[in-house]
């Protein structure tokens, strides 16, 4: 977690760390001890000794191993980083498409299995449950292992319990697969996060966080939209058979083009790699590595025999231990920090009017404009098209604003306010999200009113696009001042809103019919969209008093400074969606 800040105090010189057993080349024995030295990404690797061997029939030195692959994930090349996202946002985009795929095939599958409706709906939120609980379980082993063994293991009972729901013949088996596939599927969601974090600093992040974003609520969409019509030409089986294709190649390509972005991880992995050719080199008669020593004053280079250790698998702890603070940490940033706790409330609506629209519009249009299922299915492609256009307009927006020092603009413009814009700081984050994020409640109040018969079919279909804009802008600025607010704790803080969001979201269509019944079509929209205002005011709160707020908490607070008083950025494993 903290392994790029020890970067720094370890650059240029490497500390001379020598056991009182261990002695250098020449002073003990006649090639001397093993001496241990940090590495780190920026570690000049030291030349050998000498090319001579200690005896004259030694075989050659072995070659030097390819260190290519454990280069820092920060200077891998664009194309390389962008190839990493892209595949990460597709392995998101099919995720999100499971969760709403389920919703079309509702009527089959109640007939099928003999089950109540909203018994059958539980399906999304056994689904969810497993997506919401399993991260923080996981976490701690991609921290281990690195984030594509985590991939690959979870992506394999992702694919088999996906084959499961199209084979089986009970009700109980459907759950029980559903919330496995939410337990595998959840990695493709929530170390996506981790994955960025991992590859881009802190002020690159805002475009691959965008789309990221952008392919969890475009999948949402997506999966009712291609249910839909496989429903009314099939069996239900064939939307998880389809699941199975699309899932099944997914991992094929991830087996073979999904790189490791862990950069402890790749350090581990290199110092390994140097320490087998140092003991291979020594097996064959070939010993010591000129290493640069001393503290900056009279450094000199002393023929060591050299080994490699990481600093940060030394500060790691158990499996056990890591799982415990994974699973305790969350809830006590719930409980104890008001910025977690309202971020979580406020994403969470806004999650469970996502997943309410499952059963909400295809309840509209169904009864009042007469759709079948492929044709209310279509209709979710409004959740596609808004989270297009919000992708666009926010991979652009922050640029813009950094580039044309919008912030000194309007702090010049207005200097009497008490707000004054700083895009560099937490708080910058959620500039734009304060003002998008009412496109929820204008998109909620807009299908409230239009979606009677006598208005055409297309304008409550805008209005559910406006509102998951208002939910990307939401949910994308949650990650961001999370994230740039508890640094080295952000990992605990995102793992209590996912798990909020998740289960929030997997119960509101258990009650979204009942509720649209009893309170009308209108007036349920309109409710919600009431609630959706009073929740608009947590990013302007946080605005206008954030740093105070941050100043008082004391996970928040614990921000290194710079001798300048600039923030130093600390990388952060967003993990848990």
């Amino acid at each position: 977690m903290e392994e790029s800040q020890l970067t720094s105090d370890w650059r240029a010189v490497h500390v001379y760390l020598i056991a009182p057993d261990r002695a250098p080349l020449g002073a003990e024995g006649e090639y001397g001890e093993i001496v241990w030295h940090y590495l780190t990404f920026e570690t000049e690797l030291p030349a050998p000794s000498s090319f001579n061997a200690s005896t004259a029939d030694a075989p050659p030195p072995p070659d030097a191993p390819d260190l290519s692959k454990y280069i820092n994930p920060f200077e891998w090349s664009p194309a390389r980083k962008g190839a990493i996202i892209w595949l990460s946002c597709v392995a998101t985009c099919f995720t999100a498409f499971t969760a709403g795929s389920y919703a079309p095939g509702i009527d089959q599958l109640t007939n099928y299995f003999h089950v109540s409706r909203v018994a059958c709906l539980t399906g999304i939120t056994a689904f969810t449950t497993g997506f919401g609980i399993a991260p923080m379980v996981l976490a701690p082993f991609s921290e281990l292992n690195g984030r594509r063994p985590v991939f690959l293991a979870t992506g394999m009972l992702f694919l088999i319990c996906q084959l499961c729901c199209a084979l089986t013949r009970s009700f109980g088996g459907m759950l029980a697969a559903r919330f496995f596939v939410g337990v595998g599927g959840s990695t493709f969601s929530t170390l996506v996060g981790g994955c960025v974090s991992d590859i881009y600093h802190k002020h690159d992040r805002n475009t691959p966080m965008a789309l990221f974003s952008g392919a969890a609520l475009f999948g949402t969409g997506l999966g009712p939209l291609c249910a839909g019509f496989i429903a009314r030409s099939t069996t239900w089986r064939w939307i998880f058979w389809m699941q199975v294709i699309m899932d099944g190649a997914l991992m094929l390509v991830m087996t073979f083009l999904f790189q490791e972005t862990r950069g402890s991880v790749l350090l581990s992995r290199k110092a390994k790699k140097l320490n087998k050719w140092y003991e291979e080199r020594e097996k064959a008669g070939y010993y010591g590595f000129d290493m640069l020593v001393g503290n900056g004053v009279g450094e000199k280079r002393v023929s060591q025999r050299v080994r490699w250790k990481v600093k940060s698998d030394e500060e790691r702890g158990s499996i056990a231990q890591m799982i415990s603070i994974s699973l305790y940490r969350p809830f006590h940033l719930l409980l104890t920090e008001p910025v977690v706790f309202f971020f979580s409330l406020w994403v969470s609506f806004s999650w469970a009017v996502l997943y309410l629209f499952f059963s909400a519009v295809t309840l509209v249009f169904t009864t009042n404009h007469h759709f079948d299922v492929a044709q209310a299915g279509a209709t979710f492609a409004s959740i596609c098209v808004g989270s297009l256009i919000a992708t666009l307009y926010s991979t652009y927006q922050e640029e813009a604003a950094i580039r044309g020092h919008w912030g000194d603009k309007f702090n010049r413009t207005f200097p009497k306010l008490p707000l004054k814009l700083d895009f560099t700081c937490p708080e910058g984050r959620l500039y734009f999200s304060s003002a998008q994020s009412l496109f929820l409640p204008i998109g909620m109040f807009m299908f409230a009113w239009t979606n009677q018969s006598s208005v055409p079919w297309i304008v409550p279909c805008i209005a559910v696009s406006i509102a998951t804009m208002g939910i990307f802008s939401i949910y994308l600025a949650t990650f961001n001042y999370l994230a740039d607010t508890y640094h080295r704790y952000a990992s605990s803080a995102l793992a209590a809103q996912s798990f909020c969001r998740n289960v929030l979201g997997g119960a509101a269509p258990l009650f979204t019919v009942q509720m649209y019944d009893a309170m009308g079509y209108g007036g349920a929209s309109s409710f919600l969209g009431g609630v959706a205002i009073l929740l608009s005011f947590v990013p302007w709160i946080l605005t206008l008093y954030g740093p105070q707020i941050r100043a008082r908490s004391r996970f928040a607070s614990e921000i290194m400074t710079k001798p300048s008083g600039r923030e130093i950025e600390v990388p952060v494993e967003v993990v848990p969606e």
